[in-house]
């Protein structure tokens, strides 16, 4: 019975990863109109984290009217998995406007926390279970639930939006920080956190909203 109730909590655990804006931040002087053409760039060594996050947030841009672009069909390969210099990154900036991109939206994982939370013993409350017999079976050796740790992880995320066509110190159009908490599944933990970021552009006028 303990076994099949703690499973139980682990699995509702693992359904519940979720992306919660920490901070935000908004350049009122860069915002003109809405992007035309934006490189969308997940940084991180998960490759396919990677490749679902970039797909889902062009998606969601091409939506609202928006062309994007997943920066795996732009860069080159060495580009993301070597070290550049700034030269290389203003070479690279130079093609990206030539090639008429006026917006880069770059998501960072800027660090992950190992969390560990602590359920406390509580006591069953189970009545179901009317006849004494069956219940002095299922519960004679437990007058409570043992407690339980569970431990998740929780990654802190930044995105920001860049204008290409503004002076390259003062570019920063939007900023904001993300805490994506226990994301096991890859697919749903990445939609929550596009849904975040789409939300936040859509609130600040940034994007229209979807048609």
């Amino acid at each position: 019975m303990r076994a099949i109730m703690y499973v139980m909590v682990i699995l509702i655990l693992a359904s519940c990863s979720s992306a919660r804006m920490t901070d935000t931040w908004v350049n009122k002087a860069l915002i003109i109109s809405h992007p035309k053409k934006v490189l969308v760039v997940g940084l991180t060594e998960n490759l396919t984290a990677r490749k679902i996050f970039e797909e889902q947030l062009k998606t969601e841009l091409n939506k609202r009217g928006i062309e994007a672009v997943e920066s795996y069909d732009v860069f080159e390969s060495t580009f993301t998995s070597l070290k550049q210099t700034e030269k290389d990154i203003q070479n690279e900036i130079k093609k990206l406007t030539q090639d008429g991109f006026d917006t880069i939206l770059i998501s960072v994982v800027k660090g992950v926390d190992e969390k560990e939370s602590y359920s406390g013993n509580r006591y069953m409350m189970d009545y179901y279970w009317r006849g004494f017999g069956w219940y002095y079976f299922l519960y004679q050796d437990a007058y409570f639930i043992d407690g339980y740790y569970d431990r998740y992880k929780v990654y802190h995320i930044e995105s920001s939006l860049y204008n290409l066509k503004a002076n390259n110190e003062k570019s920063l159009v939007w900023v904001a920080s993300y805490n994506l908490v226990d994301p096991r599944q890859i697919n749903s933990s990445v939609s929550n956190y596009v849904k975040a970021i789409i939300k936040s552009l859509e609130k600040e006028q940034i994007i229209p909203n979807a048609f």
